[in-house]
């Protein structure tokens, strides 16, 4: 393609400026299956990335490296684009060879994978990954086979654990350093400690000979020197990242595995984290994605249930913030779902997995792969990230990036802290003997009002605090948080809501707004025609909130439209303020 706008690196790209750059894109996101309005049951929105990653409205986000995507943009088929599809079409042959016996069904898979095949190469737009995806899914649609690798990941993962277990563990995980360890305290030295133990474990984990030729490192002295080698890299990032002086007392940290056998070592690895303090989530493939361990392999595999024998395993792949938090606070290791079957492509993970992004303090991803997409993509993203991998020459390496500096992250603390302080206000206001309300209202469900909402709802509280006496009145627009997105804000609210101070629970009318815009003079816009709180996804929750608290107090009163009106909505859109879709569009409500 000729005549495109020059860009030194993916983040620069942005919607709006060259229409001849807007069509290649959108074409681009289609052909490749992860435009979000195209397939958005399919692909995550906007709101959800951007757990994630750092983006404006209109940038682009690609889930592959720079250097790939420069080779896909400028369609040409270069020799490293050549080399990446030919290696997926490898991989297919290979799959098909050893798990089909049957002449016609090898034949057919072979042919529609030609035709595929053809297409992409005749016109280089698949990312390889995403090419894959597909060789995969016909050849799982086509043989019936759901994990042409399972014995060769189970056999890997044995191997890695038989070496665990043994006693050769110990000459490498325990031998003592050749120089005395510098001790200017007890805590310095017991990290000191704690860092080698975790270095060892993590080129012992990339070290892939154990499982795939075991015999190579059973009579070999030069493994033992390799792992027990110094590492600065390593121990100057971990020091940095959750050393003594870094000021870090408990991370939440999500792992994203590389492949079978090395993930033994990466839950030893949890181990001694979780010893430290942390609390870990660790992330499997939904379904067969080569021998990357999938969420579903505990159920075959007796070494890998065995490793996770403590851990707690997540089937919902839409869990709320206060379901995860909860979760986390009862368990030191969850394993979830990343929810796809291919490699990390941010656009097609689940919401579970976005939100433990979102709650994470630090991403450590492994391989080489996991590498390639977040540190060879210049996009920054919302926490820090570290790559631990082998390169193509066999050495072990660390990357890190730091998350994007536009964010910040507020925590858990910071929101129960603000939530409790409104609940403490409550507690006075009932012990001066007034009644508290509390005000649901549209705040931000009619995307681009979010400041006349805020306008319309300050309004009509004022008026009502003038016309009623002896109220404590809680309006939601006068603690909108700079930084907090809908996820926090209802996980705060909801924390409020059920503290039992409530007496009177209204929800907004279109009386009300009618009402807000004349107090203001000035005419009700079009998109505000007939709209009340049951238009609002966030009130819907909160609808389920204020009955499921009638139920435990009766006394609250609940004012407003008829509750029925309000469950035509879906759940409340992820990290969003503004609607979900309704269901059932062409039914009466």
């Amino acid at each position: 393609m000729t005549k495109l706008p020059q860009f030194t690196s993916m983040r620069e790209l942005r919607y709006g400026h060259d229409p001849r750059l807007d069509a290649w894109l959108l074409h681009f996101m289609t052909e490749n299956n992860i435009e979000p309005n195209v397939r958005p049951g399919e692909n995550a929105q906007l709101e959800q990335l951007r757990f994630m990653v750092d983006v404006d409205d209109n940038q682009v986000f690609v889930p592959c490296s720079d250097e790939m995507f420069e080779n896909l943009l400028h369609a040409r088929m270069s020799s490293v684009l050549q080399k990446e599809y030919r290696s997926k079409w490898r991989t297919l042959v290979h799959l098909v060879r050893i798990n089909i016996q049957d002449r016609y069904t090898r034949r057919k898979i072979f042919a529609l994978s030609r035709h595929k095949m053809n297409s992409t190469l005749h016109t280089p737009f698949l990312i390889p990954s995403r090419f894959l995806k597909q060789l995969l899914t016909i050849f799982m649609a086509m043989s019936g086979v759901h994990d042409p690798q399972r014995m060769e990941k189970r056999l890997a993962n044995k191997r890695a654990l038989d070496f665990i277990q043994s006693p050769a563990l110990s000459s490498y995980l325990y031998s003592c350093p050749d120089s005395t360890l510098g001790c200017t305290s007890i805590n310095s030295l017991r990290w000191e400690l704690d860092l080698m133990e975790l270095s060892r474990l993590c080129r012992l984990g990339l070290h892939s000979d154990i499982w795939n030729t075991p015999t190579k490192v059973a009579d070999t002295t030069d493994v033992h020197d390799l792992v027990c080698a110094p590492w600065p890299e390593f121990n100057t990032v971990l020091t940095r990242i959750m050393g003594p002086e870094s000021g870090q007392k408990q991370l939440k940290i999500l792992l994203l595995p590389d492949e079978s056998g090395e993930i033994i070592f990466d839950l030893r690895f949890i181990r001694v984290l979780i010893r430290l303090g942390h609390k870990v989530i660790i992330a499997f493939k939904e379904g067969f994605f080569l021998n990357h361990p999938q969420f579903w392999d505990v159920e075959h595999d007796s070494a890998l249930k065995e490793a996770l024998e403590d851990a707690m395993f997540i089937e919902n792949s839409r869990m709320s913030k206060n379901e995860l938090l909860r979760a986390q606070r009862e368990n030191s290791l969850l394993v979830i779902s990343d929810g796809t079957r291919e490699r990390m492509n941010l656009w097609r993970t689940s919401v579970t997995f976005a939100r433990a992004w979102k709650e994470a303090d630090l991403i450590i991803a492994k391989g080489y792969p996991n590498y390639r997409r977040f540190i060879m993509n210049s996009h920054v993203f919302t926490r820090d990230i570290l790559c631990l991998y082998r390169d193509d020459a066999g050495c072990e390496q660390v990357a890190f990036k730091e998350k994007s500096p536009r964010i910040t992250k507020i925590t858990e603390v910071q929101i129960v802290a603000q939530a409790d302080a409104i609940i403490a206000r409550m507690r006075q206001a009932r012990s001066q003997g007034k009644q508290v309300m509390f005000y649901s209202a549209i705040i931000g469900s009619i995307p681009g009002q979010t400041q006349v909402a805020l306008k319309v709802v300050n309004t009509f509280v004022a008026q009502l605090r003038s016309r009623h006496t002896n109220i404590f009145i809680i309006n939601p627009a006068e603690h909108f948080v700079p930084g907090m997105d809908g996820d926090d804000l209802m996980y705060m609210w909801e924390r409020v809501q059920r503290s039992g101070f409530i007496n009177v629970w209204r929800f907004q009318t279109v009386n009300d707004i009618e009402t807000s815009f004349e107090l203001m003079g000035e005419a009700v816009p079009a998109q505000w025609h007939g709209k009340d709180s049951t238009f609002s996804t966030g009130c819907t929750k909160e609808m389920h909130i204020a009955l499921d608290v009638q139920n435990f107090h009766p006394e609250l009163q609940i004012i407003g439209p008829d509750p029925k009106r309000f469950f035509r909505r879906m759940e409340y859109g992820v990290g969003k303020y503004f609607d979900a879709r309704i269901t059932d569009k062409g039914q009466a409500l």
